[in-house]
């Protein structure tokens, strides 16, 4: 049975979580549908609880948000130095979106704005090939985010990519810290809130491209099992 402890960075907007729930929910639905046997606990830095000593934590997921790794907030240090004592336990971690950044930043990566511009919607993604957490030659996830890793860490191998997102999903060397840039806990109808979120802000055919690609068959059940066995230290099922 895993335990895993969820970090919230960010927060979904008051006047949606009503409806969608928080981050921490989605992750807690997603986890679930693998494993009904694991359980949650919720560590919500913007809510002011203090980061545990990650030597004692079974499992690790660090969120998104909608801060950038780089933005120099007073949590951000701290949250590194988490990171790099997960890492060097072995503690199994996943990080996704910002959590994605985070972590390859605080282990030696650079991350930025993408002169790539806004991802939104659909994105599909090239699976490297007997990666032994994914299987499969691609896979198709909603994302949101404009900041990417640049520069992936020299401990990291890049498992999961495309011409938008040359690291989209990363694998580290000590075969227990695995991050993905698009947003597996997401469902089909709040990823849709993210692109009109993007209103105004991204391109208007950017937007209506990434509502229409999220009528698309998705693999969010796929990456959120490989995410969740991952945590728990579970074999990749043979296909």
């Amino acid at each position: 049975m895993a335990r895993i402890t969820i970090i919230e960075t960010g927060q979904v907007p008051q006047k949606y979580r009503e409806r969608h729930g928080s981050f921490p929910d989605m992750f807690e639905r997603m986890v679930r549908a693998e494993d009904l046997a694991a359980t949650v606990e919720i560590v919500s830095i913007p809510n002011g609880d203090a980061l545990p000593d990650p030597r004692k934590l079974e499992a690790i997921l660090i969120t998104g948000a909608a801060a950038g790794v780089y933005d120099g907030l007073d949590w951000i240090a701290p949250l590194e130095d988490f990171v790099r004592t997960a890492y060097a336990n072995k503690t199994p971690m996943v990080g996704v979106c910002f959590g994605h950044q985070l972590i390859a930043q605080a282990l030696g990566g650079t991350v930025r704005k993408s002169d790539n511009g806004w991802g939104i919607g659909r994105h599909v993604y090239r699976v490297l090939a007997d990666n032994g957490v994914i299987d499969g030659e691609e896979i198709a996830i909603a994302c949101s985010h404009q900041d990417q890793v640049i520069e992936a860490p020299h401990d990291a191998l890049t498992i999961l990519s495309s011409d938008f997102t040359p690291h989209a999903g990363l694998l580290y060397a000590n075969g227990t810290t695995l991050t993905v840039q698009p947003h597996p806990e997401f469902n089909v109808e709040f990823a849709q809130l993210c692109c009109e979120l993007r209103d105004g802000k991204a391109p208007d055919d950017v937007v209506a491209t990434a509502r229409e690609s999220l009528a698309q068959p998705m693999d969010h059940a796929k990456l959120g099992g490989a995410i969740t066995r991952f945590l728990a230290r579970r074999p990749v099922p043979s296909s």
